[in-house]
């Protein structure tokens, strides 16, 4: 493990994330583990003058350079498990957007991999940082559930996303953070492929068995939104409380994260709770694809 001081990264993928991604780099909250991170190229298929006053560097490059310690891999996510494959085998730190693969097999080997390099794997997951999320959660706390839905409505994915269960995995993360470890008892998809337009409904169980469903829709023109009904012993939850808008930006909470995880302040308690979260989702979100495509 280097010893803290600065870390060199490669920003792989310049999309919207990848974009922000440099950018919260170069200017970060005075003071926060951030500052400990400087952008040393970016990786692009397309071929792309300087981003930002960054340069275009090959994949070759940016594992091969020993000023280079850290890759963010915010590609689309059929192509995250190889992209952390090659920067955890020349035993680089590496943070990537979730999900990190389409099953949950590779991602134990990702996470044994990083322990035996002696790296950080993190893997993103903005949602939980949301003050939507956050007042929600405030909300939930202490009440029993009796049964509860959350149903997602969005845009037509591109390709490249993956299945539902697993393009929309931060909504079950967040019924997984709200109301603890979940099982998968049926789950189907509608497809229209032609309008461009899916619906997976997921039934889920609670470990005392309350009843939740997760329904995750997209099609052409759907407005972005998560409407919720969690019937709780006391009341109904039929709306996310609403929350102002967080001082510090969803990918800079983020990054600083990540960076205190590269200071080596998280403690390992902390860091064993986010990674049995993760997989746990992805075991969830792989039983539901096999539920639908059975």
């Amino acid at each position: 493990m280097k010893p803290v001081g600065m870390f060199g990264a490669v920003v792989v993928g310049i999309g919207t994330a990848g974009w922000v991604r440099i950018r919260d780099m170069s200017a970060p909250p005075p003071g926060s583990s951030a500052e400990k991170l400087t952008v040393k190229g970016f990786i692009s298929r397309r071929s792309l003058d300087a981003q930002q006053g960054v340069s275009q560097i090959s994949v070759e490059e940016a594992v091969s350079r020993e000023d280079i310690h850290v890759a963010f891999v915010c590609t689309e996510n059929v192509s995250h498990e190889d992209n952390v494959r090659t920067f955890l085998r020349a035993g680089k730190h590496v943070c990537v957007e979730y999900p990190m693969t389409m099953n949950y097999a590779a991602a134990v080997e990702l996470w044994d991999f990083a322990r035996e390099k002696g790296v950080i794997l993190h893997e993103e997951h903005i949602e939980l940082l949301t003050e939507d999320y956050k007042a929600l959660k405030k909300e939930v706390e202490g009440k029993t559930l009796q049964e509860g839905t959350l149903h997602f409505t969005g845009g037509a994915l591109k390709p490249g996303f993956g299945f539902p269960a697993f393009s929309g995995i931060a909504r079950l993360t967040w019924l997984v953070e709200l109301f603890g470890e979940l099982s998968v008892t049926a789950a189907t998809i509608e497809e229209d492929s032609g309008n461009n337009y899916s619906k997976m409904t997921a039934k889920l169980l609670t470990s005392d068995n309350r009843p939740l469903t997760w329904i995750e829709e997209r099609g052409l023109g759907l407005p972005r939104a998560k409407n919720i009904d969690f019937r709780f012993d006391s009341c109904n939850l039929t709306q996310i409380p609403p929350a102002p808008r967080g001082a510090v930006g969803l990918f800079m909470q983020d990054l600083i994260h990540f960076s205190t995880k590269l200071a080596g302040q998280v403690s390992p308690e902390e860091l064993q709770r986010e990674k049995t979260r993760i997989l746990h989702c992805l075991k969830l979100a792989e039983r539901i694809q096999e539920l639908c495509q059975s």
